[in-house]
């Protein structure tokens, strides 16, 4: 059971995201969270690089999904500035978001991963859906109150994976 709450690969960035390396895992389709992964906390901000990141995925044939707990109008904002599809209110971890970002997409669970930066709502649920889940570090520290105090238990989790930039496989 708490192998759900680790993420296969654990990285600081989109940008160190090996997607190359995943493309030849049959890696095809990302579902993306929105907070403190592609964006700041309440901002519509992309995080420097995140659209490059996009851009190359793009390139290697790849595509993308924003699944977010947020409300439409501003998940609805980025997703159109990226030109991808997004799932809104999704009420992550439950599996049903997940299937609704995979319907999306278009691609079976095997070929899509999941990238996000909090523990039990995005890798939780792509674990639980038997996806591929990549950890980011939030880009900020800035975030809502309840996800502040999530953070502290999962710290306890976070502090057993290996550390840095570099990728690492379960």
């Amino acid at each position: 059971m708490i192998e759900l709450l680790y993420p296969r690969i654990y990285v600081a960035s989109l940008a160190d995201i090996p997607l190359e390396a995943l493309r030849r895992e049959r890696i095809r389709a990302y579902i993306l969270d929105l907070d403190n992964t592609l964006t700041m906390w309440n901002s519509n901000e992309l995080a420097p690089g995140a659209r490059e990141w996009l851009e190359d995925l793009r390139a290697m044939g790849g595509k993308a999904c924003l699944l977010s707990n947020n409300h439409q109008r501003r998940v609805a904002a980025v997703a159109e500035a990226l030109d991808i599809p997004y799932v809104h209110k999704a009420g992550k971890p439950r599996r049903r978001a997940f299937e609704r970002a995979l319907e999306q997409l278009s691609t079976p669970h095997q070929e899509t991963a999941v990238v996000g930066d909090q523990v039990f709502t995005d890798i939780l649920g792509g674990n639980r859906m038997g996806m591929l889940t990549i950890l980011v570090k939030p880009i900020h520290p800035r975030e809502y109150f309840g996800t502040r105090l999530v953070r502290k238990v999962e710290r306890l989790v976070v502090k057993r994976l290996p550390q840095g930039p570099t990728a690492a496989s379960r």
